[in-house]
């Protein structure tokens, strides 16, 4: 990550599930912070120390084979520690071997936290608030010179205090939304004790990215994909603003975007945001690689390999381009180092990964710093249109992953209406902004119906919608029945070659948004 950060929290990962959700937690201070493996050598920040260090939770035991062992050289840093959870027991651990136990009675859920002392960490904090604990082992005897600041009914051990350094720990998750005075803790420490002051808004990053890229970039060119996300559109705003007209961005159509969508989205970039846009359509050149294709896997390949074609031969005469500019965010730098390396690949990344070593491009990446919600606010910093702020995420390979099966022009026509009319349905009727994204998907079976006195053998349009805050997990949206039957209606009475409709209710996980 860059270095420009004057104050950050240091956030080592013991594999918890809720990891990220402690960055964000301290974001929402106003404090910049980054999550890095448990196993990071500690001289890797010797450049930089951090204002604090939270320890995260994990899902193992201490006396696990395979368990996670905090470097006690993270204790010699001279700022605070905060253990939470297995943070926590890491840390008695690897001070005194025999403090952690199995406890007798887990404890999994809400508990009442019975303040004992009423430390610099629980400032503030009502006694016999709900806490959120999930834990198998606990910690039968505290190393010296750790006491106990506050304890529930089964965990004699809910939160510690060194006697003489700033190094805490809590038993419970205050990052999840169910302890209720979780924020309080989390800005105790980040704030109070850390000493952090939260300058990190939303106009100093704007501020600082725009003059690092001026620096960067000096007087060469960028050239930046744009896919009608927000990401892309965030981040060729950003440089736009920062390079003006040194910057150059292609919008390419691969006959795989929404209803009318090239339309539209070019004449916002053009005319709303009035960035350099270098529109092409190559629909033509896409469909053609994916005839006769079915393996989403496949289609995923050849859509991102002839999306770099295209690039490189847009770009192929513009020798005096040195960047290329690309909308990672946080979370794909996050994945890339989890814990344990790599998680396995479920599905292929669709961000342009191939161009830089094709085309002798370096990366330019001004948001892999950021969550999705952060992002959108400094897109409306920005000044972007909160209708463009507020679109729902719309996958690399687009609509190319949503005709499942071989891709045709005729599916995807029937998909594309479908589409448009759940998804001007949803803003028509004010669901629009409470979903985190919708979708159609043309299934690769036809079914027996009656339109009239006549039968009909024609294909079957499942309908998506989430809740979700960052796409990591994800609920089926609880639509109004009536909503739904009106949808249903329509798609089958306005789309000719559709003859029934069916509303997806599972969860992510164990399904994924997207069902390719």
């Amino acid at each position: 990550m860059d270095t420009h950060h004057e104050e950050w929290i240091l956030i080592l990962d013991f594999g918890s599930q809720y990891t990220q959700l402690i960055a964000r937690r301290i974001r929402e201070l106003n404090v910049y912070c980054e999550i890095h493996p448990y196993n990071t050598s500690p001289e890797t920040f010797s450049g930089r120390i951090p204002k604090g260090i939270v320890l995260s939770g994990g899902p193992k035991s201490v006396y696990d084979q395979d368990a996670p062992v905090l470097n006690l050289e993270y204790l010699g840093y001279p700022v605070p520690v905060l253990g939470v959870c297995y943070g926590l027991q890491s840390l008695a651990h690897a001070i005194s071997p025999d403090s952690v136990s199995k406890a007798e009675k887990r404890e999994f859920g809400r508990a009442k936290l019975i303040i004992d002392d009423n430390s610099d960490l629980l400032f503030g904090v009502r006694n016999e608030s709900i806490v959120w604990m999930s834990h198998g082992d606990h910690i039968n005897h505290l190393p010296e010179p750790y006491r106990i600041i506050a304890h529930t009914s089964n965990a004699p051990v809910a939160a510690v205090k060194h006697q003489e350094k700033p190094v805490y720990g809590v038993q419970f998750h205050p990052e999840v939304v169910h302890t209720e005075e979780g924020h309080r803790i989390l800005e105790n420490f980040v704030s109070r004790i850390s000493g952090c002051t939260g300058s990190w808004t939303t106009a100093s990053f704007i501020e600082t990215e725009i003059e690092l890229i001026r620096n960067k970039v000096g007087d060469d060119k960028v050239i930046c994909g744009l896919s009608g996300g927000v990401d892309s559109t965030v981040v060729a705003t950003l440089l736009h603003r920062a390079i003006g007209e040194k910057l150059l961005c292609i919008f390419v159509d691969n006959g795989l975007l929404r209803k009318n969508e090239y339309k539209d989205v070019l004449e916002t970039y053009q005319k709303h945001l009035k960035l350099p846009v270098r529109g092409i359509d190559a629909s033509e050149k896409f469909l053609k690689r994916l005839s006769g294709v079915s393996d989403p896997e496949k289609k995923r390949v050849i859509i991102g390999n002839t999306f770099i074609d295209v690039f490189d031969e847009v770009v192929s005469d513009q020798s005096e381009f040195k960047y290329l500019a690309q909308g990672t965010l946080y979370p794909d730098v996050i994945e890339s180092v989890s814990f344990k390396g790599p998680s396995a690949t479920i599905k292929s990344h669709h961000n342009v990964g191939g161009l830089p070593e094709k085309m002798n491009l370096q990366l330019i990446e001004p948001v892999r710093e950021l969550f999705k919600d952060e992002v959108r606010n400094v897109g409306r910093e920005l000044g972007i249109p909160e209708s463009f702020i507020s679109r729902h995420p719309f996958p690399g390979p687009g609509m190319g992953i949503r005709v499942l099966g071989e891709i045709t022009r005729e599916k995807l026509n029937l998909l594309k209406e479908a589409d448009a009319i759940f998804i001007d349905a949803l803003k028509r009727d004010g669901f629009y902004d409470s979903v985190w994204q919708a979708l159609a998907v043309l299934l690769p079976v036809k079914s027996v119906g009656v339109m009239g006195d006549e039968r009909t053998y024609e294909y079957t349009i499942a309908l998506r919608a989430v809740t979700s805050v960052d796409g990591m997990t994800a609920d089926w949206a609880h639509l109004p029945f009536s909503f739904l039957a009106d949808v249903s209606n329509r798609i089958i009475n306005e789309v000719r070659g559709v003859n029934r409709v069916v509303y997806d209710i599972s969860s992510k996980p164990p399904s994924t948004i997207e069902w390719e």
